[in-house]
């Protein structure tokens, strides 16, 4: 078999533009994903907060795949092509395009549901437009036959590589969590429900969609705080389900609110938060519903009667009367809580709200 000879030598400014495009981009994405995996891992945003793009794409279904979160793909997969990057010749090159197509793949259509929901996160743009970026870099690079052969390349791109994950991570894990947000005057909806409490038990009420997955995290931690101080505490859910972008979250509010018309309100709530959201359909309902024996003829009925949707429209009004713009929302008392939290700044809220 004949030798095919050597590979076509590249024009050093293209190709040392290529590999340098490719290393920025690395890096660029490398920093936003370990970004964004900090405020998702952490009960509360430490980089993105304050109720914008970034806190609400965390409230929804494309926060997560099978219970990881998004922005670790992000970073593994960004690290992955770093790697390619480090090494030479035409495998290295391959791989690095084979993943870049991938990652540019994904990141057109998170992009998209962006553009969709008409809600945009600065560092997510960051590591989808360097996605692409990417891939622009790995196509020239593939072409042209290049790879980073300029004096320390692999120590200098592999130290560059591992200090933009480590860095943003190191600040993010062990940065305390940011204090309960400055609030205005407290609504009227909750100074009544306050004043409609009998002596010594604070008011708490959730303004909560199901769906959500930052809900359900801050319930987790919240429910056995709750039970310590049961008998103290009255809580008083308000449904707020986000249905454009958590489409099983009506179905949920409407059980929610079917159960406690039925006398297992509390009950109904844990086992909704408890069930994959998947499974939360009107279907998925009715089982939790003859699971908890609730009656199915009288819990049917309530689900489809008109006015336990009205009801629900009426607590999203009241939310959004009440200013709301994240969830979930808690007012404890007099104090207002937005996005996940952290429980222990709920237990104190609950301490300060009964003077103790």
């Amino acid at each position: 078999m004949p030798d095919p000879g050597p590979e076509p030598v590249a024009p050093q400014g293209r190709g040392h533009l290529s590999v340098g495009f490719s290393a920025a981009a690395c890096l660029a994405g490398i920093v936003a994903s370990a970004l964004l995996l900090v405020d998702y891992v952490r009960p509360a945003a430490v980089f993105c907060g304050g109720g914008g793009g970034c806190e609400r794409l965390r409230s929804t279904t494309y926060a997560a795949v099978l219970g990881v979160p998004t922005p670790a793909f992000g970073l593994l997969g960004f690290c992955a092509v770093a790697v390619a990057l480090c090494f030479s010749g035409p495998r290295a090159r391959l791989v690095q395009l084979a993943l870049a197509a991938l990652g540019a793949v994904v990141a057109t259509f998170l992009l998209a549901v962006q553009l969709r929901l008409s809600v945009f996160c600065r560092y997510c743009l960051v590591a989808d437009i360097g996605c692409l970026v990417l891939l622009v870099g790995s196509v020239f690079r593939y072409r042209l036959g290049v790879d980073a052969t300029f004096r320390f390349a692999v120590p200098t791109l592999g130290g560059s590589f591992v200090l933009a994950a480590a860095i943003p991570m190191g600040v993010g894990f062990t940065r305390p969590l940011p204090p309960p947000e400055a609030q205005g005057p407290v609504p009227e909806l909750v100074k009544r429900e306050i004043a409609s409490a009998p002596p010594g038990v604070v008011t708490v009420i959730d303004f909560v969609d199901f769906e959500c997955p930052f809900c359900r995290m801050t319930h987790e931690g919240f429910a056995p705080v709750l039970e310590r101080h049961k008998g103290r505490v009255r809580v008083i859910r308000k449904q707020v389900p986000l249905t454009r972008i958590h489409p099983r979250s009506m179905d949920a509010a409407l059980a929610a609110c079917c159960g406690e018309k039925l006398g297992k309100g509390a009950e109904m709530a844990e086992a909704l938060f408890s069930t994959p959201p998947d499974d939360l359909t009107r279907e998925g309902c009715e089982k939790l519903a003859t699971k908890l024996s609730l009656p199915p003829a009288e819990f049917r009925s309530c689900f489809d009667d008109p006015s336990t949707r009205a009801r629900v429209d009426r607590e999203i009004a009241e939310f959004k009367e009440a200013g709301g713009r994240g969830l979930p929302t808690i007012w404890i008392g007099a104090e207002r809580f937005v996005g996940a939290q952290d429980p222990a700044h709920l237990e104190a809220a609950i301490r300060r709200a009964s003077g103790g």
